[in-house]
């Protein structure tokens, strides 16, 4: 059996309503699960795909953590952002037909294939898919002005703690833990994101267990107070009225 071209079931996924539109009738989900033809697995460290590949494709993540990075002038990898089972990559390619970052598998994950052109069609016929790729695509507009702001006007310590709050939450809305989680991505590839050293990114954790704001072992992060995140981040929106 082909691992890579695995049949789909969208009715039966845990995931479907974080990544397909509510209320479809059996017809339309019919119709849209024809779009999602397959699965394909990536391997811990592997690109999904890479910066200049031809775009023909969006993924829903099913399994698995992502990263999405560029790589700069002097070599570097500048990491762009994380994505977890529930959210959709590849929306960089549709401007020119070809992606603009690589997107890389933190840890072995599945994905499920949705060719563009077919969902493009399909979002003529059914409007609620049309809305619902609209909302993916304004969820990562307000994503990227997020990101603005963390690197515009954010100390270290209300960078890593919007970030926390942030991959919590979303984590959260998966069915896992308000307060418990573990970091898939490493403090360095945290630093790349955030604009800081790795260095910082270590001493602001350290700060945050000393404040008792936080538990850490590892890659598993315990948060002990969520108030105290959300007052640090708080504080600098205030600031910045």
């Amino acid at each position: 059996m082909n691992l890579q071209a695995i049949k789909v079931a969208c009715a039966s996924c845990n995931l479907r309503e974080l990544c397909m539109p509510m209320g479809l009738n059996p017809q339309e989900l019919d119709r849209i699960e024809e779009v999602v033809a397959v699965r394909k697995k990536i391997k811990r460290g592997t690109a999904l795909f890479t910066n200049g590949d031809k775009f023909t494709s969006l993924y829903a993540i099913r399994t698995g953590f992502f990263k999405t990075c560029i790589a700069t002038e002097d070599g570097r990898d500048q990491v762009t952002g994380f994505q977890m089972a529930g959210e959709v990559i590849g929306l960089d390619g549709i401007v020119n037909e070809q992606h603009t970052c690589d997107a890389v598998a933190l840890e072995d994950a599945e994905v499920c294939v949705m060719p563009f052109d077919r969902l493009e069609e399909i979002s003529r016929e059914i409007n609620a898919m049309q809305h619902h790729v609209h909302k993916i695509m304004s969820r990562e507009i307000v994503r990227e002005h997020g990101v603005m702001l963390l690197l515009g006007s954010m100390r270290a310590e209300e960078r890593l703690a919007a970030f926390l709050l942030n991959l919590v939450q979303r984590l959260h809305a998966r069915g896992f833990s308000q307060s418990e989680l573990i970091l898939r991505m490493t403090r360095e590839e945290i630093g790349s994101y955030l604009g800081l050293k790795l260095e910082t990114v270590s001493r602001t954790f350290s700060k945050f267990v000393e404040d008792g704001i936080v538990e850490v072992k590892q890659r598993h992060v315990h948060i002990l107070d969520t108030d105290a995140l959300k007052r640090i981040v708080n504080n600098n929106q205030q600031a910045c009225l």
